[in-house]
C-alpha cells in the first residue's frame, strides 16, 4: 500500500489494523472509544459538515478542553477537507476577534461554558455545535452527525484532499503584537511524524496523555497526528491538577512535558524523600539519590561513567530508583522529551540519573513542531539533538539560526509581509533563535535573537541560561524576568510559582496564601534568596543576579506578563513594571529589595 500523502489517508490506515482496540480513553477508562468507533464517528462528523457546506479551504474551529469527545470532531473535520484548528480557552472576547477574523471559521465546535463568550466576540459565526450540554441557538454533536445526507460520498470527500492542503492553523502566542496563524500542510505534517518517528519511534499501541491544550502544536503533534499516523492511545487529561494521577493510570511509554512540569516532578521527589517520617527508608532514598546524583554528574560534564558507580547505580535502581520511577507513573516510558522552552541541565541530570533518560528537543509551531532531536541513547544533556532527517540548517553571521526543508510553514495566513520576513526568497526560514552547532552536529540554544542583553560595559549575556540556573535552584519560583540591558549589574523580577504557594503556606503555618503575603514572608524571602545564590554559583560573575524583588502577583498564561505557552513578555513586563525595576537599581533601595543569601564568585566565563 502507497505511503499516505495526507492525515485523512493516514487515519484510515490505521484506524484498520486493529479495529478493537481502545484509541483514546478517559483517565480510569470510564470513556472510552475504539479504533471502530472513532473511525465511525469521523465518518458522520465529516457527513454532518459536508451538509453545512464545509469542505475543502473552509475553516472549522474547536474551543474545549482535553476531552474524548475532540478526536473524531477533529479528524471529522479533515476528512470534510476543512482546515481544522484549536483556540486557547483562556482568549477573551476581543483575542477570539482576532482569530476568528483572521481564520474566517464558519462552524465553532465548543463546550456550553465559552458560547457566550464567543457570540461576545463581535464575529459572526454560522453554526456553534456545543459538545456537552443544549444552548439556544447551537447544535448539538448528535444534531450535526443526523444531517449528514445519505448519499454524501465519504470516500471520495476525503480522498480529494491534497498533500498542499492546509491541515491547521496554530495561532502563535507571540511576545508582541497579535498572534499569527501559521499554516500547516498535511505535507508538513506527514514529513514531521516519519521524521520524528526515525528517531523517537512511535508504534502502533504505545500509551500518551493529551493535557497541554490542544491550541498548543505540542499536543497537537505529540497527541493528535502521531495517533493519526502511528496509532498511539490516548488519555485524555481534562485538568493538569490530574496529571499525577494520569500518569500512574496510565504508565506511559512515550511521554513529554515542557520544564516547568520537569521541574516540578523534581521537587516533588525532593520533597518526599526529605519529609519520609521512617528513618531508614528516608537514608535509603538520600543514598539513592546521591548516587543518581553523581552519575548524573558525570553525564553533564561529558565523562564516561566508572564501572564502581555504573554497579553502584545498579543496585541503587534495583532497590530503590525503580520503585521512584513507578511511584511517578514513568516506569515504561521508552523515551520522554522536554520542548518549549529551555530546561535547566540539573533538571535533565537529575531524572538522567533517576533513569528517566529525556531528550531535549527544539522547535517551532513554523517548522511543524518538532525539528530537532536524538534518542535517548544518543542525547547529550544540554543540548537539543540534531536536525531531523531531511531537513537542512545554517547559522548566519549574528549567529541566528536558518532551517530549510519540508517541515517549513506554508505562510502565516493573510499576512504576507511577515511570511517574507521570516522565509527568505531562498526558502530559509529565519528562526529568531540563536544556536550553536558542534562537531558532531548537536545543537545548542542560546536565546531569542531579540533577548539577548548586553549590559553597561558591552557584555552579551542569555537572560534564559540565568533565569534557568535559578529557577533549578529554587523550586517555589514560577517565573522570573533578568533585568540587566545597559545596566551595571543584573537583577531579577520574581513571581513565585502559584501551585506550589498553597502547600508552602499549610507546610508552614501561613495562614493565607495569597502572592502578596507570601512575598513578604520572611520565610519565603530567604528560601529565595538562598536559591538565588545557589543559581548565581552557577554563573560567571558578570551574570549573577545582585539583587531581586519578589512581586506580589502570579503570573497567568495568557495575561501581561507571559503567553500562553509561557514565554516572557520582556518588552510589557519592563513597561509595566518599571517603578519596580528602577528601585533593583536604586541607591537606597525599598525594604521590598532583597540580595542573595551569600555572594558566590566564580570566575568569568
Amino acid at each position: 500500500m502507497n505511503q499516505p500523502n495526507t492525515s485523512c489517508a493516514a487515519f484510515q490506515r490505521t484506524a484498520a489494523i486493529e479495529p478493537e482496540a481502545v484509541a483514546v480513553r478517559s483517565i480510569g477508562g470510564g470513556q472510552t472509544l475504539t479504533w471502530r468507533e472513532y473511525a465511525d464517528q469521523t465518518r458522520h462528523v465529516a457527513a454532518g459538515l459536508n451538509a453545512l457546506g464545509i469542505g475543502r479551504g473552509d475553516t472549522v474551529a474547536l474551543m474545549m478542553s482535553n476531552r474524548v469527545e475532540f478526536y473524531p470532531l477533529e479528524v471529522g473535520a479533515q476528512h470534510a477537507g476543512a482546515t481544522s484548528f484549536s483556540v486557547y480557552n483562556t482568549l477573551a472576547p476581543e483575542q477570539l476577534n482576532h482569530v476568528f477574523t483572521n481564520a474566517e471559521n464558519r462552524v465553532l465546535i465548543c463546550e456550553e461554558q465559552y458560547v457566550e463568550r464567543i457570540r461576545s466576540c463581535g464575529v459572526p459565526i454560522e453554526t456553534i455545535v456545543c459538545v456537552d450540554a443544549e444552548h439556544a441557538g447551537t447544535i448539538s454533536v448528535a444534531e450535526l452527525k443526523a444531517m449528514g445526507r445519505t448519499d454524501f460520498d465519504f470516500e471520495a470527500t476525503w480522498k480529494a484532499v491534497q498533500p498542499e492542503d492546509v491541515v491547521t492553523l496554530v495561532y502563535t502566542s507571540g511576545t508582541t503584537g497579535n498572534p499569527k496563524g501559521v499554516e500547516i500542510t498535511h505535507a508538513n505534517l506527514l514529513a514531521e511524524a516519519h521524521a520524528f518517528n526515525a528517531v523517537l519511534p512511535v508504534e502502533f499501541g504505545d500509551r500518551q496523555t493529551s493535557y497541554l491544550p490542544s491550541a498548543h502544536m505540542a499536543d497537537r503533534m505529540t497527541a493528535l497526528y502521531l495517533q493519526e499516523v502511528f496509532g498511539t492511545q490516548i488519555t485524555v487529561v481534562p485538568d493538569r491538577k490530574l496529571l499525577p494521577a494520569a500518569l500512574l493510570d496510565v504508565h506511559p511509554t512515550i511521554w513529554g512535558a515542557v520544564p516547568r512540569v520537569w521541574e516540578k516532578f523534581k521537587a516533588a521527589v525532593e520533597f518526599s524523600v526529605a519529609n519520609e517520617p521512617d528513618a531508614t527508608t528516608r537514608a535509603a532514598l538520600q543514598w539513592a539519590l546521591e548516587v543518581a546524583a553523581r552519575k548524573a554528574a558525570a553525564q553533564l560534564e561529558g565523562r564516561p561513567i566508572a564501572a564502581r558507580l555504573a554497579a553502584e547505580w545498579a543496585e541503587a535502581d534495583k532497590l530503590v530508583l525503580s520503585k521512584l520511577r513507578a511511584k511517578l507513573g514513568l516506569d515504561q516510558v521508552k523515551w520522554a522529551m522536554s520542548g518549549a522552552a529551555p530546561i535547566p541541565p540539573e533538571t535533565l541530570g537529575f531524572f538522567a540519573g533517576l533513569g528517566i533518560p529525556i531528550s531535549e528537543i527544539w522547535g517551532m509551531s513554523e517548522l511543524t513542531c518538532v525539528a530537532s532531536a536524538s534518542p535517548p541513547s544518543e542525547a547529550r544533556l544540554g543540548a537539543v539533538g540534531r536536525m531531523l532527517p531531511g531537513m537542512e540548517s545554517k547559522i548566519a553571521e549574528d549567529g541566528e539560526f536558518l532551517v530549510r526543508g519540508p517541515l517549513v510553514m506554508r505562510r502565516y495566513r493573510k499576512e504576507p509581509e511577515k511570511t517574507a520576513e521570516v522565509i527568505d526568497a531562498d526558502g530559509w526560514l529565519h528562526t529568531g533563535d540563536i544556536l550553536t552547532r558542534d562537531a558532531e552536529g548537536f545543537l545548542r540554544v542560546v536565546d531569542r535573537k531579540k533577548e539577548l542583553i548586553i549590559n553597561s560595559a558591552g557584555k552579551n549575556m542569555s537572560p534564559a541560561n540565568i533565569e534557568n540556573a535559578i529557577k533549578a535552584a529554587a523550586p517555589l519560583v514560577g517565573a522570573l524576568a533578568t533585568i540587566g540591558d545597559a545596566r551595571p549589574f543584573n537583577t531579577a523580577l520574581i513571581v513565585l510559582d502559584a501551585e506550589s504557594a498553597q502547600p508552602y503556606a499549610l507546610q508552614h503555618g501561613l495562614s493565607d496564601a495569597d502572592p502578596a503575603t507570601l512575598a513578604a514572608d520572611p520565610g519565603v524571602i530567604a528560601e529565595i534568596a538562598r536559591g538565588v545564590a545557589a543559581g548565581n554559583a552557577k554563573l560567571s560573575r558578570v551574570e549573577q543576579i545582585k539583587r531581586f524583588t519578589i512581586l506580589p502577583t502570579f503570573w497567568e498564561p495568557g495575561g501581561d506578563e507571559v503567553t500562553l505557552t509561557m514565554k516572557l513578555r520582556r518588552k510589557p513586563i519592563d513597561a509595566k513594571y518599571a517603578t519596580e525595576i528602577e528601585q533593583l537599581y536604586a541607591a537606597e533601595p525599598a525594604a521590598t529589595v532583597h540580595e542573595p543569601a551569600e555572594s558566590v564568585d566564580v570566575p568569568a566565563g
